[in-house]
């Protein structure tokens, strides 16, 4: 079997080199890039007529903005009976991109979001949470999919995408908002920091080192990131009301 992933970004290598450290000898992980990239080590970097034609699964590694575009572009090389995924962090616009541009190709189509990266998953996978949202699937592939990443550690969760959506908007959609947030007020270490400040400052670090990119996707492609974002800003507005009141309270 041939696995490849389609983009060498920050996430891309690391989920290129993640399939190989975790798949047999069996299993051959291939990988292209729009842009030239050195790929992990034990991964053959291919042009994409080749890639296409080789790969049994494939993995698309490219920023939400962009995958629309790739799918239209690279649609007519998709094998037919491939299994293709997406690991985009929003799972509502990207299974219906892949819908729209790859149903006519014959190919299985499911969403996927390991929700973790090079940073959270540097100390192993064991525990992780990774999403697959079923779109032009059997339940035997399905099944196959959901042991494969059970095999490697990970917290297997199926789900609609809209479900994923709404989730991720509360959990990974608030924590780069205020991670990007705290970034811009300016926090460094300080020798008195308490352990409360330490975790912030590791969420702005994690949330920082992704691309700015992937934190305009997520507050973008996500239906329901403008009403987290809304959620907040009441939740900060009642917060200072209360302590105006309290400061009225003491004169």
């Amino acid at each position: 079997m041939t696995v490849g992933t389609y983009g060498l970004g920050r996430f891309g290598w690391f989920w290129a080199d993640t399939i190989r450290r975790m798949s047999g000898d069996d299993v051959d992980v291939i990988a292209t890039s729009r842009h030239r990239h050195e790929p992990p080590q034990g991964v053959a970097f291919v042009d994409e007529e080749d890639f296409f034609a080789r790969c049994d699964v494939v993995f698309f590694c490219v920023a939400i903005s962009s995958l629309e575009a790739v799918l239209e572009r690279v649609a007519p090389m998709v094998r037919p009976g491939s299994l293709v995924m997406d690991t985009c962090s929003v799972k509502a616009y990207p299974a219906q991109w892949m819908e729209r541009h790859l149903s006519s190709s014959g190919c299985r189509i499911v969403a996927t979001h390991p929700m973790f990266g090079p940073d959270s998953a540097r100390d192993g996978l064991a525990g992780l949470p990774v999403v697959i949202c079923p779109v032009k699937v059997d339940d035997e592939t399905m099944s196959r999919l959901e042991s494969v990443f059970t095999s490697w550690g990970l917290k297997v969760l199926r789900m609609t995408p809209l479900m994923h959506d709404k989730e991720a908007a509360y959990s990974q959609g608030v924590t780069h908002f205020v991670g990007r947030t705290l970034r811009e007020m300016g926090l460094h270490d300080t020798d008195i920091a308490t352990r409360g400040y330490k975790a912030l400052m590791t969420i702005v670090d994690q949330t920082c080192n992704d691309p700015v990119q992937l934190f305009y996707d997520l507050q973008h492609y996500n239906p329901y990131a403008r009403e987290m974002r809304l959620s907040l800003q009441v939740a900060v507005e009642k917060t200072l009301n209360r302590l105006r009141e309290s400061e009225e309270g003491m004169r």
